[in-house]
This record gives C-alpha cells, sequence and structure tokens, in this order.
C-alpha cells in the first residue's frame, strides 16, 4: 500500500510511505528504509502477469527512477532513468514486457520489467499506443502506435528501428482515432474516398470486440448527446443498426462514456439507456441488440407494497456506469462467477432519475427485479458471488454493514466498528474469491487514514457441496432459446450458507435450438420495417456484387439476414435465410474512384506520389485500367487486381495537372479524374517597393519569390492604413497615397501549407530630388548584406552628411541599397517652412553633390574604418524632380535602378 501526503500550501507530495502486509491487513510493515528514507514515491503497479513483481516510481519532480520487487514487495532494487514516466503498458502476456510514455511524448519499451529500456518512437500521442493481442504464435512483441503528425506505426519490439517500422495504412487519419482491441485495428479518417455512403461523424467508439464482433457506438451528424450502436459482422468491416439515441456522459478525465453495459456471464446480453421523446428509458437485449425491451418494474416494494407500474408507460430504469476507481462500486455490477446475478441502482416510472434511487437485485438475468434498498449502497460480491456485502452510500459516518447469502433477500446488519467511519473504498484481496475485506477511511476530515480489516470466515458453515446446488435455465420471458442454444447453469441455492472457494467454476450444460427468424438480423445495407422484414435501406443496391467478385467464380448472394454473431441455432429457417452462393455476373466497370494514397490533393516536386485506384463493380479481373498523370505520361494495366499498391508518379515540375483513370472491359468503360496541385516550398519573398513616393503619383509594389515558381500563389496586400486587404493571383499590384508621412505595405504570399511574409515603409512627399551615393571599396569588405546592416549604416551615412553640408535632419532620407558593390539613395525633402509648400530655389542639391566630389563627406565604419562616400556616376542629375520642369522619365529611372538593385540582391544571396 502507497500512501502520500500532499501539502496544498506547496501544492505539491512531500512525503511517501510504503506499507506491506502479509496477513490480509491484520498487521503492516513500514518499508521507507528499505526504498530510501528519503524517497518519495508516486506510484505503485503489479504485474497483471505475476504478482510477485511490483514496480514503483519515484516523484519526477525530485528525482527519476523506478524501484523493482520480485518477492512481492519484501525486497527492492532501484534504477536511475533519463526520463520522466507518465504511464505504462503492460504487456497481457508476457511478464517482463513494458511500454512507457515519457513526459516529451517518447516511446520506450523493456523486455527487463524496467531494468533496461529502448527508445521505441518520438512524437507519439498520449494514451494511443498498444500491445499486439494476437497471441504467441502472431507476432506478441508487435507495437501499435499513433503519432502526433497523425500517422498509424507498426513496430516489431526487439527490432525496433527505422527500416523495420511499418505504416499499414497509408495516409494520414483522424487525431486520437486510432484503437487496438483483441484482433482488430482501427483507424478513423475524415473522408472515405471509395465509400459508396458518405456517413458524417463527429465520433466514434469502441465498445467491445469479443467472439469476432465489434459493437461500435457512432455519433452521427444529427447527435449531440446520444449515439447509435452498430454490430459488425465477423470481419469488422460492414456493420448494422442495433439502437439508436444511446445516451451518453462526460467521464472525470473528459473520455465519453457511453451509457451501455455488457453483463458479465452471459454472452450476448446487453443493458442499454435510450432517449424516448426526450426521456432516458433502461433497455435489455439477450441477442447481441438483434431485439430490445424494457425491464418489467418489481410489482412490489421493499416493504411489500404493491408498486403499480405498467409497460411500456412505467418501468424500472438503470444507472449504468461502472467505477473506474478499484476501490468503490459503479452503479451496476454483475460477475462471470455468478451468472444471471446483477445488482444495479436506479428508479421506477415513466424515465431514468437522479432522485429517489433505490437499489435492485436479478437473479435471473433480469427477467424479474427486486428491490433491496431505497438508498443508494455499494453492494461487492464476496466468494465468488456466494454472499454479498453491502455498504452505504453517504458522506456520512457509518458503523454497519449488510450482508446476504441469499441472493438479496435477506440482509443481515453486522457492525465492522466502534467509532463511525468517514469511508474512502472497500479492498478484497486477493479478489472476490476470498472472505476478508478491508475497509478504509476516515474518523474525521483532520484524522490519519483507518483501516478496518473484516474477516468473514467465521460466520460460514462449512464448504459447499453438490448438495449446495441447484439448476437454473436461462430464459427471456419463458423463452429457453437465447442465441441459438438452451443453457442450464449449476447455482449456489439461496438457502445454502457455505464457502464455494478458490476451486469453484461455473458449470452449464446447453442444446441447440432450431433457428427462428429471431435469430437472425438484418445483413449490411439492409434494415428492418416496422413489420419485422428487412429490407434494402435507400442508399444499398443489392444487385452490386463484391468488386473482386471475377466472371466464373461465385459470391454470397444475400437474403436480408445475417445470422446474429455467435448464435449457435441449427436447421429451422437457416436454409431460407442463410446467403446463396450463386456465379459472378459479367458487368461493366462502375464506380471507379481515383485518389491519392495520402487522402491529399497536393503533392510535392519531386517526391514519389501513388495513386490508388478503386473499382466498387465490374469484374476486377478483366478490367484494364489506364491513367494518365496530366503531364505527358500515362501507364496501362490489364486488371485493377494488378494495382492494388497503388502507381507511382514522379512531377517534374510545378503546376495543376488533370489526371485521369479509365477503367474498361468488353461491356464497357469507366472514367475517373482529379486535379493534383504539385507544389514546391516557398523558401523567401522580398517586397520590392520605393523608399520615397509622391503623394497622389501611381507607385508599383512587386513581391519576389525564391523559388519563382511554387505553384498556386495567392496575394494579400496590407496597404497603409487601410482595415481589409487586397488580394491578388499575381505579384505585383499599383497604388498611391495621398498623405504625406511614413506608411507601412505588408504582403502576405500562401503557398500551399506555408505563409511568409515582407514588410516596407514608404515615405510619401509632395516633391523630392534624389541622388545615388557610392562608397570607398573598403566599405565592401565590411558589408554582410542583412537589412539590419543597412539600416545601422544608412543612419550613419545620414549624420556624415548632415555634419558635412548643415542640411538639416528632416530634409534628408537614406537608404543603402541591397547587393554589392555597395551603393545607396539620398532623398532631399524641401523646407517647407522658408518654400511654403513650392520648390526651393537653392540648389541644396548641386550643394551636397559638390560637397561629395570634394570629398569632404566621410565616415567611420568602426575604429580603424574610414570610409568616403561619392556621388555616384550612374546620374549625376536628378532622378526624380517633382518641379514644374521635371523630366518624365526621371521616374522611370528611379524605379529601373531599385530593379536593378533588387536583381543583384538576389544574385548575390542565392549565390552565397
Amino acid at each position: 500500500m502507497l500512501t502520500k501526503l500532499f501539502d496544498f500550501n506547496l501544492n505539491s507530495v512531500t512525503e511517501s510511505s510504503l506499507w506491506r502486509s502479509t496477513d490480509y491487513g491484520a498487521t503492516y510493515q513500514k518499508l521507507n528504509e528499505k526504498v530510501g528514507a528519503k524517497t518519495i514515491l508516486s506510484y505503485l503497479y503489479v504485474s497483471p502477469n505475476n504478482k510477485r513483481k511490483i514496480m514503483l516510481l519515484t516523484d519526477p519532480e525530485v528525482e527519476s527512477s523506478l524501484l523493482i520487487s520480485s518477492d512481492e514487495g519484501a525486497t527492492y532494487q532501484k534504477y536511475r532513468l533519463n526520463f520522466y514516466i507518465l504511464s505504462l503498458l503492460f504487456h497481457p502476456e508476457q511478464e517482463d514486457w513494458i511500454l512507457a510514455y515519457s513526459h516529451d511524448q517518447k516511446l520506450y519499451s523493456s523486455v527487463e520489467f524496467g531494468r533496461r529500456w529502448q527508445l521505441v518512437h518520438e512524437r507519439v500521442a498520449p494514451n494511443r499506443f498498444y500491445w499486439s493481442k494476437m497471441g504467441l504464435d502472431k507476432e506478441p512483441g508487435l507495437i501499435h502506435l499513433e503519432t502526433t503528425e497523425a500517422l498509424y506505426v507498426t513496430c516489431k519490439l526487439q527490432n525496433c528501428t527505422d527500416a523495420n517500422k511499418g505504416k499499414p495504412f497509408p495516409g494520414y487519419i483522424d487525431p486520437n482515432s486510432l484503437v487496438v482491441q483483441d484482433e482488430y485495428v482501427f483507424v478513423q479518417v475524415g473522408s472515405c474516398p471509395v465509400c459508396s455512403v458518405k456517413i458524417i461523424r463527429t465520433d466514434l467508439h469502441v465498445i467491445s470486440t469479443d467472439e469476432n464482433r465489434v459493437v461500435a457506438a457512432v455519433q452521427e451528424w444529427n447527435q449531440n448527446e446520444t449515439y447509435t450502436l452498430y454490430v459488425s459482422d465477423t470481419s469488422g468491416v460492414y456493420y448494422t443498426l442495433a439502437l439508436e439515441n444511446v445516451v451518453s456522459s462526460m467521464g472525470p478525465e473528459g473520455n465519453v462514456m457511453v451509457d451501455l453495459y455488457e453483463v458479465a456471464g452471459i454472452k450476448g446480453m446487453f443493458l442499454a439507456n435510450k432517449k424516448t421523446d426526450n426521456q432516458v428509458k433502461t433497455y435489455i437485449t439477450y441477442n447481441r441488440g438483434r431485439d430490445w425491451r424494457l425491464l418489467q418494474a418489481p410489482s412490489k416494494d421493499l416493504r411489500g407494497n404493491s408498486i403499480h407500474c405498467v409497460l411500456p408507460y412505467c418501468s424500472l430504469h438503470l444507472h449504468l456506469h461502472v467505477s473506474a476507481n478499484p476501490y468503490t462500486s459503479g452503479n451496476i455490477a454483475s460477475r462471470d462467477s455468478v451468472p444471471g446475478i446483477i445488482i444495479a441502482s436506479g428508479s421506477i416510472g415513466s424515465e431514468l432519475t437522479s432522485s429517489n434511487v433505490s437499489v435492485f437485485i436479478t437473479s435471473d438475468a433480469g427477467n424479474t427485479w427486486r428491490q433491496i434498498f431505497d438508498e443508494e449502497y455499494a453492494v461487492l460480491y464476496l466468494d465468488q458471488g456466494g454472499a454479498l456485502v453491502a455498504i452505504r452510500h453517504t458522506p456520512l459516518p457509518i458503523r454497519h454493514l449488510w450482508l446476504s447469502f441469499d441472493e438479496g433477500q435477506q440482509w443481515n446488519k453486522y457492525s465492522f466498528t466502534n467509532t463511525p467511519l468517514f469511508v474512502d473504498g472497500v479492498l478484497g484481496e486477493p479478489g472476490e474469491e476470498t472472505l476478508i475485506m478491508t475497509i478504509f477511511g476516515h474518523v474525521s476530515h483532520r484524522s490519519e487514514w483507518q483501516l478496518v480489516k473484516i474477516d468473514f470466515r467465521s460466520i460460514f458453515n462449512k464448504r459447499c457441496t453438490e448438495a449446495d446446488y441447484q439448476t437454473w435455465h436461462l430464459h427471456n420471458q419463458g423463452e429457453p432459446c437465447l442465441m441459438g442454444v438452451k443453457r442450464i447453469y449449476w447455482k449456489l441455492k439461496p438457502t445454502s450458507r457455505c464457502v464455494m472457494g478458490t476451486m469453484y467454476s461455473v458449470s452449464m450444460t446447453s442444446g441447440p435450438c432450431d433457428c427462428t427468424e429471431a435469430d437472425f438480423e438484418c445483413d449490411y445495407g439492409y434494415e428492418r420495417r416496422s413489420d419485422g422484414k428487412c429490407t434494402p435501406a435507400f442508399w444499398f443496391h443489392p444487385s452490386s456484387v463484391s468488386r473482386s467478385c471475377t466472371t466464373g467464380m461465385t459470391f454470397l448472394n444475400s437474403t436480408g439476414y445475417r445470422k446474429v454473431v455467435s448464435n449457435n441455432c441449427t436447421a429451422g429457417v437457416s436454409v431460407e435465410y442463410t446467403a446463396k452462393r450463386q456465379q459472378c455476373p459479367i458487368q461493366a466497370p462502375k464506380g471507379l474512384h481515383l485518389v491519392t494514397s495520402e487522402g491529399m490533393l497536393t503533392a510535392t516536386l519531386g517526391t514519389n506520389v501513388t495513386f490508388l485506384v478503386f473499382l466498387e463493380e465490374g469484374d476486377g479481373a478483366r478490367t484494364s485500367i489506364t491513367l494518365d498523370f496530366g503531364d505527358g505520361h500515362a501507364l496501362t494495366y490489364s486488371n485493377v487486381s494488378s494495382i492494388e499498391d497503388g502507381i507511382k508518379h514522379i512531377y517534374k515540375a510545378v503546376g495543376i495537372y488533370r489526371v485521369t483513370a479509365t477503367g474498361e472491359n468488353s461491356l464497357g468503360s469507366e472514367t475517373a479524374l482529379l486535379y493534383l496541385h504539385v507544389t514546391c516550398q516557398l523558401e523567401y519573398i522580398h517586397l520590392s517597393a520605393p523608399f520615397v513616393a509622391v503623394r497622389n503619383k501611381e507607385l508599383n509594389l512587386t513581391a519576389v519569390l525564391w523559388p519563382s515558381q511554387v505553384g498556386t500563389v495567392t496575394y494579400i496586400w496590407w496597404i497603409g492604413n487601410n482595415t481589409e486587404p487586397v488580394i491578388t493571383l499575381e505579384g505585383s499590384i499599383a497604388c498611391m497615397f495621398s498623405r504625406e508621412g511614413i506608411n507601412t505595405v505588408t504582403v502576405q504570399v500562401s503557398a500551399g501549407n506555408t505563409i511568409l511574409q515582407d514588410r516596407k515603409t514608404i515615405a510619401v512627399h509632395e516633391y523630392f530630388r534624389s541622388h545615388l551615393l557610392a562608397f570607398s571599396s573598403n566599405l565592401d569588405d565590411h558589408n554582410p548584406d542583412v537589412a539590419e546592416w543597412r539600416l545601422d549604416v544608412s543612419r550613419v551615412i545620414k549624420n556624415a552628411l548632415i555634419q558635412a553640408t548643415g542640411v538639416r535632419e528632416d530634409q534628408l532620407l537614406v537608404t543603402v541599397l541591397p547587393g554589392l558593390p555597395t551603393t545607396a539613395e539620398f532623398f532631399l525633402l524641401p523646407d517647407k517652412q522658408l518654400t511654403e509648400g513650392k520648390p526651393e530655389k537653392t540648389s541644396l542639391s548641386e550643394f551636397l553633390l559638390s560637397a561629395l566630389n570634394q570629398n569632404l563627406v566621410q565616415f567611420t565604419l568602426r575604429p580603424g574604418v574610414q570610409v568616403t562616400v561619392y556621388a555616384a556616376h550612374l546620374s549625376a542629375a536628378p532622378l526624380v524632380d517633382t518641379s514644374e520642369n521635371h523630366s518624365g522619365s526621371a521616374m522611370l529611372m528611379l524605379l529601373s535602378v531599385v530593379v536593378v538593385g533588387l536583381a543583384v540582391f538576389v544574385i548575390y544571396k542565392f549565390k552565397r
């Protein structure tokens, strides 16, 4: 037993203690010294295959270690870990095989009960990893897992390398949808391109997979808090409706709990809560959902008073939640060791309620019920169901329990403590076979835990003998044939007070029954009508046959019915309802589907694209398939079966391709197509824009991409203070600004799953002059050609120009252009205070050029590095002059220089 002391002020566990008892809880030994006096333990695990093997995990906030015992907790060995364990999964058969999930989404495995670990896979989805459950002869070391990238991966335990990891499902799956249960593997996908019926669903839960059939709960598009139950054939592929509108609730950990309960000990028996006309009612089935009926309420209450409850207006309704806590009971319980006995809390009336809850019991598998308590009680099975123990569910302290030896007909009251106890839980060790129980709780909310050991052995008279048992016939309202057989059980007589012991096992004899219509359910594609007949659903075409049906071969043609799975009836109407074997007809191809293996309509340039072709109807072996990839290449295959693994193709250019599949045989042809977008990764975007613009003059903005061809691209332009973007399919746009000042332009480029952006600021003025600047060659040696460096150097150049000429700061703008050799451009703005908005008459521009030509403008880049600024020879005259005498080609010249600079930048950038 592991106990932990939680400090609410520190919000952490500050102390733990390990206790061990070898006399069923009469005395306990504290083992803290054996595991380390200061060690804080977080979890205790017992191997499900060998109770002698115990594993303890330390608190990862203190240290990451585990302690292992192989002698039922008497001694321990400590092993350090280099990862934090969040959860463990033991192999269902191999006692030393364990999977461990770490805090950083890595999955580890051990074949030495945790003494050594090896990495299985990274980026594993939480709680989506499983051991193979197919037996020792079918790869017991196979691990199934779902990655955080929504891929289904398998891995062999002893050889778990990247080269040996499998991918059974070729494409992506819905996140957190992988389920492995018994011999079935389930994955959920958002779309089914090859399904003849498109079922829109929001959620799916696998309820049961025993005896080669699947019970699944599906929440369909028109359901909010209810689910529809479906039952599969033996393959787990084809499903038929079992029950609609089964209610659900949210569990304590956010998991969905469907109100369906599988009764232990009797195969095919279920209880379900269904919503009908906004009322929740409990239904029962004895043939795996083939037929359902309401529960008949007891005829008398606990005090012997008559209960007037007439079906279908009034019935018994049960709460069907099973407790996840092993120390407390749920709302309903049944055991394999006592078939036919079900104990549940519920209510009587027109619907299920949470008020006036009582406890009910049935000894004949739900045919008749008796009320045993008029308040909520936890009822536990003792001695494999030979006795029942009841403890009241209450927030108040209690000191009594009740014991029954006659299947709940009579209850004897016993006191288990002198001081009333707040009961936290009940522990039966090693299980329901024993006659010893431990109740643990608190005397007060501030007290230590109190453990009370109860030994029931003294109140039993003897060991059970054959005379203490009687026969019991399983039936449904008097009908003895259930699931095609008559079943007779040996059960303990209610009057016998004896110990069955650990050697007791359920004894049953059975005999087959003649098949009736009740032994058959509607086959896949068929629905039961009001008259009880199974007829085709609106979406199903009975004439369609399997696409693998080949001319000259045979197939099973359904009658609309199939025998309920695990039903063992014989003869009777079996021939009439069983599918008939017929010759495969010759059919023209119909229902041709073309998809990519990933289920996507996009592909990456230079990578293999796998196309899958499916045929719903037609002779697949005699139907040739031609696949035209849309890029001038095509392939033809003689039959559909030869391309089951798909057709691979590599595209060598980006673009949108029309891919066509054509299926053809002697009776006709069918065509399917898709449009595939082939793209490559967008790596870089540069927004080309002038640094200074003239107010109310149109200017061009250009987005330059690398690579230049990446496929279908969308451009989103955010210009100035506009609250809505401009969206184009072209990489350039014209715009103008009506106000002077600094304006920001942002362009976002969307290509495939990538969105990149670049941003530029544009100074808008009424008029200006501009000139190009050149520098002494030593500046190029220090030019890394990055935006941050260019911005810093432009500030230095501006200060140098101001110091050399005395030009005011607000009259001068300087920007360093991308690329080498290093060049810059300065923009001279007029002094509006002197010119009152008109072009200045004095030639500041010529004065600046004169200072540059006389080498009067210099600056220090860093200590020891002096740089001289020159007027560039590309243009001695103003590039832009917005006075009345300016040249019309001046603006074009400025834009040309900007484009040249951009080209130099792009070439230099990617050459580096």
